[in-house]
């Protein structure tokens, strides 16, 4: 059985999206063939922002404007566009703060050693948020998988065929 939900369809194909272009940017930039940007936070574009906006343009072209869908789309959104570039930017770059300090007090030995072997031994992952830019590529990327998505979806379905 088919899925036949664009809304649905819209976030997952704009995630599926967003995580392939991280893996294509990352390799342009110069760093390579990295596996774990398929599934990885942070990088451009936002997945987080292109997941929901593709849903929310979905939702807006399916249900409308004035939908109870729309509505509660949009506010989630907003919620996840605020968290990627605020909440979670804001723990990477303390993430990448506390590495520092964590590699400092072990290079001038500023902590005993049983001290020292009470951190995890492991850096904290600095890559969790985005900067603008990259959330604006996100969103961008969202609201046009969103709409590419609805415009699939108004051709006549199987269902519609079958029918008449």
């Amino acid at each position: 059985m088919m899925v036949y939900n664009p809304v649905l369809i819209a976030g997952a194909a704009a995630w599926a999206a967003a995580q392939v272009l991280k893996v294509i940017i990352n390799a342009i930039k110069g760093n390579g063939f990295m596996p774990e940007r398929f599934f990885g936070s942070g990088g451009m574009p936002s997945a987080h922002s292109s997941t929901v906006c593709a849903a929310s343009a979905a939702a807006f072209r399916v249900c409308g404007g004035d939908s109870p869908v729309f509505a509660l789309a949009a506010l989630i959104t907003i919620i996840v566009v605020y968290d990627a570039l605020n909440v979670r930017y804001a723990a990477g770059l303390h993430a990448r703060e506390l590495n520092i300090i964590r590699r400092e007090l072990k290079a001038n030995k500023l902590l005993s050693e049983a001290s020292f072997k009470k951190f995890s031994g492991k850096d904290f992952k600095e890559l969790l948020g985005h900067t603008p830019a990259e959330v604006l590529g996100g969103i961008a990327l969202g609201i046009l998988v969103g709409v590419l998505i609805c415009l699939l979806y108004t051709s006549p379905s199987p269902r519609d065929t079958e029918r008449s």
